[in-house]
Formats: structure tokens, sequence, C-alpha cells
């Protein structure tokens, strides 16, 4: 494995260890060149997924863009990250065994939203107000199911 910070070509590992409820293996390096050290993870790939978005596009499923994108929505909640880690796998193991190589990315979203509702609903609205693209109060209210604003707001 290359490393990150100097480029040699080759690392040394010096622990092992499962993570992700056996789902993934962590492995701490070494490289002997610069005595920089990092983290990996090995995960098991199903296939390779293609995301397709509502522009046409299509583009590789990339795991580390659903985490930013939930780290993003969870920012300041109370969640483990040993949960969110979690959530993401049952996502990207739900989108792989739909057997599909390519997926419009609708599908993704709607994953999401389904899995934060759950864990936080906080996350869940902010998310959704990105994911659906809300641009007035209104659009909150509407989604959360209220008419409008409550009294007690005014007062």
């Amino acid at each position: 494995m290359r490393c990150p910070f100097c480029g040699h070509m080759e690392s040394q590992v010096k622990d092992s260890r499962p993570s992700e409820d056996g789902a993934a293996i962590r492995r701490r390096r070494n490289c002997p060149e610069c005595g920089g050290r990092f983290t990996t993870f090995e995960r098991v790939q199903l296939r390779e997924l293609t995301i397709l978005k509502r522009s046409g596009r299509r583009t590789p499923f990339d795991r580390d863009k659903l985490v930013n994108s939930l780290s993003i929505a969870l920012r300041k909640r109370p969640v483990d990250a040993e949960r969110v880690e979690r959530m993401v796998s049952a996502i990207v193991r739900q989108l792989e065994s739909m057997g599909e190589s390519e997926l419009p990315s609708h599908v993704v979203g709607e994953l999401v939203m389904k899995a934060l509702k759950t864990l936080d609903e906080v996350a869940y609205v902010r998310y959704a107000s990105v994911y659906r693209d809300f641009r007035e109060t209104q659009d909150f209210a509407k989604f959360l199911g209220e008419e409008g604003l409550s009294d007690e707001q005014d007062a």
C-alpha cells in the first residue's frame, strides 16, 4: 500500500483487526521510508456500482462521499461514529444486493433518508432539506406534515 505522506510504494502492517461487525478489516500501517502511520480498511465489494445522476451523468459510487454527507447531517448530534459506520455499511450492502450495477441517485438518497429517520430525526430533516432542495420555511413545514408555523412561535 502506498504511503499517503511520502508516496513510498510499500508499507508494513503493524496491526490488523476486524471492525464494523466483521464486515471489514482495519489495518494499522507504518511507512519504512518516512515513519508515517496510517490506517486502511479492507471491505468486501460485491460489484462495482455506478450512480446515474439526475442530469444523466454517470459516476462511480463513492462510499466516502456518502460518509461525508452523513457527517454533515449528523454534525453536533449525539450519534456514535460506530453507529454511523454500521449504517453506511448497511446502505452499501443494500445497494450491492439490488442486483444492478447502475442505480439512480434517488435510490441512494431514499435509503439514506430511511436510515437517518430511525437514527436521528434532526439529521433526517437536515439531510432532507438538501436532498429535496428546500427553499423556504414552508418547505420544511410541508415536509414535516404541518400546515404552517405553530402559534407558540409567534408569542
